[in-house]
């Protein structure tokens, strides 16, 4: 299966512990659990890309909020166990004041996720289950965020494949779809048939979202 763009993958912080000192530890991701997208990471996923790290002698920066210029702290663990993928990392607290306010954040529970910059290399639709099997994923970077929300992202990822003159997977522009206000049956009729594919029950509650997926610019 061909690799897609890069995207993000937004996950509850499953934290076990933070330090005064700056030291936390927790589950950026855990295994069978389905997200609001229909999304379930399989075991395993993570393996081929944590190895490439280790034979880097690194691990996926650790940024605030996406910012590539803002790196906060550094991860000094990350690895797959029966759970899912355990991250222990170290914010520079003393050195950096965004450290800091993420810091804060996470000792008060206002900051609760995780986001991860990746390239999903390997995935399949289960249709009995009716989800998406995440069994590759390709990891860059992991952000602690406080608002783990990113449909404008999951736009830009259309927005820019479309500029490299590549073509959108399905996944990915259903997953727009969502994002503008469709159900998932309305965004899977659209996918198969196009509009004239909705009823005409579904197609009454759909067109303020048409409307916005019109406005996308490229």
């Amino acid at each position: 299966m061909m690799p897609m763009t890069k995207q993000r993958l937004d996950i509850p912080l499953k934290l076990k512990s933070v330090s005064d000192s700056g030291e936390f530890e927790g589950y950026g991701s855990v295994f069978g659990v389905k997200d609001s997208y229909d999304d379930v990471v399989v075991p395993g996923a993570f393996s081929a890309s944590l190895q490439a790290w280790k034979e880097k002698n690194a691990l996926p920066a650790l940024l605030w909020q996406h910012r590539m210029d803002e790196p906060i702290g550094i991860y000094t663990e990350m690895k797959e166990d029966e759970v899912g993928l355990y991250v222990k990392g170290r914010l520079l607290i003393d050195d950096d004041p965004l450290a800091k306010r993420a810091h804060a954040h996470m000792k008060a529970g206002s900051l609760t996720g995780l986001s991860i910059g990746y390239m999903l290399k390997d995935w399949e639709y289960d249709r009995t289950k009716e989800v998406f099997l995440l069994k590759e994923i390709d990891l860059w970077e992991v952000s602690p965020v406080t608002f783990p929300s990113n449909d404008e992202a999951r736009i830009s990822d259309v927005k820019s494949a479309v500029a490299r003159g590549e073509t959108p997977s399905q996944k990915c522009i259903e997953r727009v779809l969502r994002d503008v206000g469709l159900s998932r049956t309305q965004a899977k009729a659209f996918m198969a048939g196009g509009y004239g594919n909705l009823s005409q029950r579904d197609a009454d509650g759909v067109d303020a979202a048409l409307d916005a997926l019109k406005n996308i610019k490229f």
